[in-house]
């Protein structure tokens, strides 16, 4: 007999609910020609008002390069801008008016997307389980 814990559950519940999820992002994305990866780094520079790429890398948990060749495509749609620093070798970024612009129309889109499969759970539970989240990304990192 296998005894199934509940971490177990957990986790696979987990590992079945994030590849459908970015999978119907990506779909709702799409809409606007976006891919998950240029959505998080728009969504962290609205955010934050700028970032290097290190803070974006480590914001994604990817390799510099990866953020790099979205930066590079983000630049190329004109969402994105080199923001001038005093170190020369940091590449400090921030939205564009379009980019700015292009965030909130895509904002949009997302917010009915998130709120349509948050249905029948209350902000109670939303906020239980973000606290949950948080803690787990935490003990990830120790």
């Amino acid at each position: 007999m296998v005894i199934i814990t509940t971490y177990r559950t957990f986790f696979h519940q987990f590992i079945l609910l994030y590849r459908p999820f970015e999978h119907h992002l990506n779909i709702q994305l799409g809409k606007h020609h976006l891919h998950r990866a240029q959505w998080s780094t728009l969504y962290y520079l609205f955010n934050t008002g700028s970032a290097t790429l290190v803070e974006l890398s480590n914001y994604q948990s990817v390799e510099k390069p990866t953020v790099t060749r979205t930066i590079n495509r983000l630049e190329e749609l004109g969402y994105v801008e080199h923001l001038p620093g005093k170190d020369k070798r940091e590449k400090r970024m921030q939205l564009t008016e379009l980019g700015r612009n292009i965030y909130m129309e895509v904002r949009m889109t997302i917010d009915q997307f998130e709120q349509d499969i948050l249905k029948g759970i209350s902000e109670e539970e939303q906020l239980k389980t973000i606290r949950i989240m948080e803690e787990i990304q935490k003990n990830l990192k120790e």
